[in-house]
């Protein structure tokens, strides 16, 4: 149901990007520690909402298809502001591309194996690059300014950001790279098993 609290974790993912879109925006020392402080907080819920779930077994099929939409939509209303305020470096368009198209790949190669009733299971290595993925957006959000609101203007926030920002997108190519290839297994397979077999030739008197 929709009152359940991991359904209502998901949904406050989705409800937080209008107020991180302003944040984002107005580009203050104080909104710009705002922003990092909402998008950190909607991004924990996404280990909660699941972890939540399955220990209440309150697993539902409206998460399991809202949860990525979830997760995919803050990370591109993040990527997106980010680089349409100039938040990114020239070198940091790169792993954004990256990530984006990553997302991209996966929600096809998900959309697929649904069909086929297969599923995408989410690797170890995908769990860290999802954690490097939101500690460099988060801390890109936060920025050079929220350094000096909080007395610390010599810490290199943006360059720690987007260092983080470049591991998450070396992790995103492993990962993707993965997952294409079991897609690509899946899809083969599935040929095969649809495939006419030759028997042997009938004869005609």
């Amino acid at each position: 149901m929709l009152t359940d609290l991991p359904n209502v974790l998901t949904l406050s993912r989705i409800a937080a990007i209008p107020l991180l879109v302003v944040l984002v925006a107005l580009h203050l020392p104080l909104t710009d520690f705002l922003a990092c402080i909402l998008f950190s907080a909607a991004a924990i819920t996404d280990y909660f909402d699941g972890k939540l779930a399955r220990a209440r077994r309150q697993q539902s099929d409206f998460g399991r298809m809202f949860d990525p939409i979830a997760d995919k939509l803050l990370v591109g209303a993040a990527l997106m502001m980010l680089v349409g305020c100039g938040r990114l470096s020239a070198a940091g368009l790169y792993p954004a591309i990256v990530i984006m198209l990553r997302e991209i790949l996966v929600s096809g190669l998900r959309e697929y194996l649904a069909g086929v009733r297969r599923g995408l299971p989410v690797t170890r290595l995908a769990k860290w690059k999802t954690g490097f993925q939101m500690g460099a957006l988060g801390t890109l959000l936060a920025g050079d300014t929220s350094a000096q609101l909080l007395g610390i203007p010599w810490l290199p926030v943006s360059f720690i950001g987007e260092a983080m920002f470049w591991v998450a997108a070396v992790l995103t190519l492993v990962t993707g790279w993965d997952y294409l290839r079991a897609g690509l297994r899946h899809a083969i397979d599935a040929a095969a098993q649809n495939a006419p077999s030759d028997g042997p030739a009938s004869s005609t008197k």
